[in-house]
């Protein structure tokens, strides 16, 4: 997780010269929180350890989110410094996506993407000189129960009535497409790319060394 979060930053600051940038990826599971956040609020940090479940801060504002490896992370980065702009071009694309799937694709103020009024995907902005980078998720097939309980603080432990609740305000791709979460990935891909940029040893090794203040429990926890 941490890898891509500093990936994100890398290729804003390094690869984003002309075309946008976009990508996909996944990871096991991981609850990762807005910047201005206080982790003990927003994570069942027992409930985490207990279930092997990561946790990071990214740079991004916004809410706490869970991933897994039946969730798909979408980032996008574009040469812009208008935050509503690069919103709105992102959330057309997005549900540009859904609709060539035949899926009644829609978009919110609070950044999210609905279908059939049921939220499927959540989006944060960070923004860094010149560039911007939007990321957000798209449920796929996610352990409801599980990222429920991730990202809920134990003092407000939700109960079967509280768990049906939440669910009847979240979809899940998967109900609404007979695609599985590999051909997704690739239609996403090719609806939306028109090219390919592979990321040489020397990217690598300095996403490695941006990484590093991803993974500094001073950063994780610095609003405790």
């Amino acid at each position: 997780m941490s890898f891509y979060l500093a990936m994100e930053e890398y290729a804003a600051r390094n690869l984003n010269d002309g075309d946008d940038l976009f990508f996909l990826w996944q990871v096991e599971p991981t609850v990762i929180f807005g910047r201005n956040q206080v982790i003990e609020n927003e994570v069942n940090i027992d409930y985490c350890r207990e279930h092997g479940v990561q946790f990071y801060r990214r740079k991004s504002g916004g809410g706490c989110v869970y991933a897994d490896l039946s969730n798909v992370m979408m980032s996008y980065i574009t040469r812009s410094d208008e935050v509503q702009t690069t919103f709105s071009r992102y959330m057309q694309m997005v549900t540009a996506m859904l609709h060539d799937l035949g899926l009644p694709a829609t978009s919110t103020q609070h950044n999210d993407v609905l279908i059939d009024g049921r939220k499927v995907s959540g989006n944060a902005y960070y923004h860094i000189p010149g560039h911007s980078i939007v990321h957000g998720t798209m449920l796929f097939d996610t352990d409801m129960q599980h990222m429920l309980s991730a990202i809920t603080p134990p003092r407000a432990k939700l109960n079967k009535h509280g768990v049906e609740s939440v669910r009847q305000r979240i979809t899940l791709l998967c109900e609404h497409t007979d695609l599985t979460i590999g051909a997704f990935k690739e239609y996403a891909v090719r609806r939306l790319c028109d090219n390919e940029l592979r990321l040489t040893p020397a990217d690598v090794k300095a996403i490695e060394t941006i990484e590093q203040e991803y993974l500094d429990p001073q950063f994780i926890m610095h609003n405790s």
